[in-house]
């Protein structure tokens, strides 16, 4: 299942590099750039970890389809 996420659009409003996002929530580089692209699903604890740098729910930054299908 994909889906979008506003990581980038969060990042962005918040100065945070991608290098620095991801030294925040203890992943590579490469991982949040592959979750911003939508290539590469985060856990839910990761996803939580990254919801919570931006103080915001999981479901303010990670934007899952109502159908699980789709």
């Amino acid at each position: 299942m994909e889906f979008e996420t506003r990581i980038r659009e969060l990042r962005e409003e918040t100065g945070l590099t991608q290098a620095e996002l991801a030294d925040r929530v203890d992943v590579t580089r490469q991982t949040i750039l592959y979750v911003e692209k939508g290539e590469y699903n985060p856990s839910l604890e990761l996803a939580w970890r990254i919801a919570r740098e931006f103080d915001a729910r999981v479901e303010d930054v990670f934007d899952l389809p109502a159908d699980p299908q789709s």
